[in-house]
């Protein structure tokens, strides 16, 4: 494991309290900016080009922009970036970065490679307010909502670096999976995925951009209307009893709404399938039963199901799954004609695997505290 601190400027003009981030602002938003500026629609595509595609923060760089736009540009508005004050590597080659967000918060955004790929875990609120059970993230508590500048701005920082390590390497995957509950913060992680989506921007394809949800079914729905990026359920158990407890939201929002919620998002849509996450916890939610369970709960529905090894952390009373019993779990699902995976650990001596994540919260709930209360309560 590596772990060093590393710095950011931005080149932008300096910060005022009242100018406008436009790092945050897609296409729509930037063409109705430069409409109040009585500027041409076709400014948000140059914009987004000098921006997002070859991250230049100088507006006076922007040489095919008017000086006189340059300059109202600079009056007007600002281009900040994340800076991150941690930078780990792992053994086996996933990296994490802390990136801080204000003067008491800091979420962390992963980055796992692969052979054909480069896909980045990128965080969507400062902490979590869903408390799943088994997840370090909902331990910590939660604070605010991330804008659409700080979440795509991860996207932007990875890239930058690692362009300029390996000139032309760029993320080819973004995973709507770190810190935070992506539906609960629906105004700003939506703009984000569809910048991640433009062509002017990061190019990436609908089917390289995944949002996961722990069923957060009303934003489902609207989710559904306005893009057509890949969707992930946390679904973790195969019955309403269990993921009350695993997964709390469950018990606003029943395993009968959610998966009517899924069946209408891929609804008259070939080739569309929904992944379910299922954390595997020894002699919780991992025997043949409700294996078996789980096939008659989504077997109706093009579907994926990632089984994720759980990753211990501290103060946590659950165990992974043995090999054995994941295999065994596994084989029920694809003798029933589910496709089936089992996820590699990555990133775990640098606590940068599925549900390790913490980053640096500033809790308004007092969650941590209560619960630190609690333990202490308990100890003999």
């Amino acid at each position: 494991m590596k772990s060093v601190p590393v710095e950011v400027v931005a080149e932008s003009a300096i910060p005022g309290p009242e100018r406008i981030n436009l790092l945050g602002m897609d296409r729509r938003a930037l063409e109705g900016f430069f409409a109040r500026m009585g500027e041409k629609p076709f400014r948000a595509s140059q914009i987004l080009k000098w921006l997002h595609a070859r991250r230049v923060t100088d507006f006076d760089a922007m040489t095919d922009l008017s000086k006189a736009l340059r300059a109202k540009l600079a009056s007007e508005a600002e281009i900040r970036v994340p800076e991150a004050v941690m930078d780990q590597r792992s053994a086996d080659g996933t990296r994490k970065w802390l990136l801080r967000l204000d003067g008491s918060n800091a979420v962390e955004t992963v980055l796992i490679p692969e052979k054909s790929r480069d896909t980045l875990c990128v965080s969507s609120q400062v902490g979590c307010a869903l408390e799943c059970s088994f997840c370090s993230t909902g331990v910590q508590g939660f604070n605010r909502n991330l804008s659409t500048a700080e979440i795509i701005g991860q996207l932007w920082y990875v890239n930058r670096l690692l362009d300029a390590e390996e000139p032309g390497r760029q993320v080819t995957n973004v995973v709507f999976m770190g810190m935070g509950e992506p539906l609960l913060n629906f105004r700003n992680v939506i703009p984000a995925a569809e910048l991640m989506k433009d062509d002017h921007a990061y190019g990436l394809s609908k089917r390289r951009v995944t949002l996961s949800t722990s069923g957060v079914v009303p934003y489902m729905y609207r989710m559904a209307e306005v893009t057509d990026i890949s969707l992930a359920v946390s679904l973790h158990a195969p019955d309403d009893a269990l993921r009350d407890v695993l997964v709390p939201i469950n018990r606003k929002h029943r395993l009968s709404e959610l998966m009517k919620a899924c069946r209408h998002y891929i609804a008259d849509k070939p080739h569309r399938r929904i992944t379910w996450e299922y954390v595997m916890l020894d002699g919780v939610n991992d025997s043949d039963t409700q294996a078996r369970a789980l096939v008659k709960l989504i077997g109706d529905i093009p579907s994926k199901v990632n089984l994720i090894p759980f990753n211990p952390f501290p103060g946590t009373d659950y165990r992974c799954s043995g090999d054995a019993r994941i295999r065994a779990f596994s084989d029920i699902l694809s003798r029933a004609g589910l496709v089936s995976t089992t996820r590699r650990t990555r990133g775990d001596d640098i606590d940068g695997a599925c549900g390790q994540l913490v980053g640096k919260v500033a809790d308004r709930t007092r969650r941590r505290q209560k619960r630190e209360q609690r333990m202490r309560v308990a100890q003999p």
